[in-house]
């Protein structure tokens, strides 16, 4: 009885292994920037407001003139990856560029973002967005100064 027991372990291990590791390789496929996202540069991974953000995220700068006083970058998120909630004194607009997305504001439902969608951000109104669980995203964000 025991020798069977050692061989039903054996033959379900040898076939488990296989499963978890190709499991594994595609958890990381997943995460795998995808060839084309969109049009924009992806940019530096955005360690400096990583503490802002659940997941990793990168940030592209589009606009460098500080005279015009309206940043506009390319911000791409990894899957499952999103900022916490936060506010802008003089707002923002989203615009969708690649892959899904998701926007909200507070006490309200969450709304999917494709790239074509806009977002207009009133000033002070609190929200969070972010990229789909299972999808890279990334949109443009302009800060609209008071």
């Amino acid at each position: 009885m025991r020798i069977k027991d050692f061989i039903l372990v054996c033959i379900t291990t040898a076939i488990m292994f296989p499963m978890t590791t190709l499991k594994a390789q595609n958890m990381e496929k997943e995460k795998q920037l995808p060839e084309y996202l969109s049009a924009f540069p992806l940019g530096e991974e955005n360690v400096q407001y990583a503490r802002f953000f659940i997941g990793k995220s990168y940030l592209a700068p589009l606009t460098s003139n500080k005279d015009l006083n309206t940043p506009v970058c390319n911000v791409t998120f990894e899957p499952g990856c999103r900022n916490n909630w936060h506010s802008h004194t003089g707002g923002q607009l989203l615009i969708a560029v690649g892959g899904k997305g998701y926007y909200q504001e507070k006490g309200k439902p969450a709304r999917l973002l494709l790239p074509g969608d806009i977002v207009e951000i009133a000033p002070n109104v609190i929200h969070w967005h972010g990229a789909a669980p299972d999808n890279w995203f990334s949109h443009l964000a302009i800060e609209c100064n008071p």
